[in-house]
């Protein structure tokens, strides 16, 4: 049994509460959304990769040394094979922190190992409108349609009280949309709620300031990503 993945690496974890950790991370290819914005296309629009097994990514989360693991994609919720590689994960020792966008999680997984469950839920400035990639604008519906569940959202809140909402913004206009978001979700304090800029470059003062304000006044967390800053929008970091 095997998952295509498209990537494993070492680095730095650059967003988040682990910001600065050093971890091992596999990148999973393949998505049920298609965000206009996505900095990492050959894991959803144009999904690459090769078929790797269980065993084959235990052993190279092994020989990193490491102590954190990360799964992350595209969308590692949609493979039937993530229970069984985030028990692998634990068995051999590692912190197991999973990215997704909180819209996928089956009924039947019912001990799924994770340490850091990371939910970057998709506000409306993700969706593909008119994009060039999606000429016939079925991604755009698609996308609009599977964007946010807040049954999925509210299951993940509760059976991983470790969790973290990270929301990638463009504008204060973002805000009304996460505030209805936050309406209804359990077990969020103002900690766990992060706002990222929109970028795949460090971003300037008119980007940034705005969110940091926001972030003050509300207690939420400013979410740079500093592995843009080490080493720029460059895949296997």
């Amino acid at each position: 049994m095997s998952l295509r993945v498209v990537e494993t690496f070492c680095s730095i974890q650059g967003e988040g509460k682990l910001t600065g950790v050093p971890s091992w991370f596999v990148r999973l290819s393949g998505c049920n959304l298609r965000c206009r914005w996505c900095d990492t296309p050959y894991a959803s629009w144009n999904p690459e990769g090769d078929p790797s097994t269980v065993d084959e990514l235990i052993d190279r989360a092994g020989a990193s040394g490491l102590t954190h693991a990360v799964i992350t994609g595209g969308e590692p919720m949609i493979f039937d094979q993530l229970p069984q590689l985030c028990a692998s994960l634990r068995q051999i020792g590692l912190h197991i922190t999973i990215e997704t966008a909180g819209t996928v999680y089956p009924e039947t997984w019912t001990d799924l190992s994770c340490d850091l469950m990371s939910i970057s839920p998709k506000l409306a400035n993700s969706t593909p409108v008119d994009d060039p990639r999606d000429s016939k604008r079925i991604w755009q519906s698609r996308h609009e349609q599977r964007r946010l569940n807040r049954a999925v959202l509210n299951r993940l809140l509760r059976d991983f009280p470790e969790h973290q909402l990270k929301f990638v913004v463009e504008s204060p206009a973002d805000l009304a949309e996460i505030d209805q978001l936050l309406i209804g979700l359990d077990g969020v304090e103002p900690g766990d709620v992060m706002l990222m800029p929109e970028g795949t470059k460090p971003p300037g003062s008119e980007d940034r300031d705005w969110i940091v304000l926001v972030c003050l006044e509300r207690n939420w967390r400013y979410a740079n990503r500093l592995h843009i800053e080490l080493f720029g929008d460059t895949r296997g970091t």
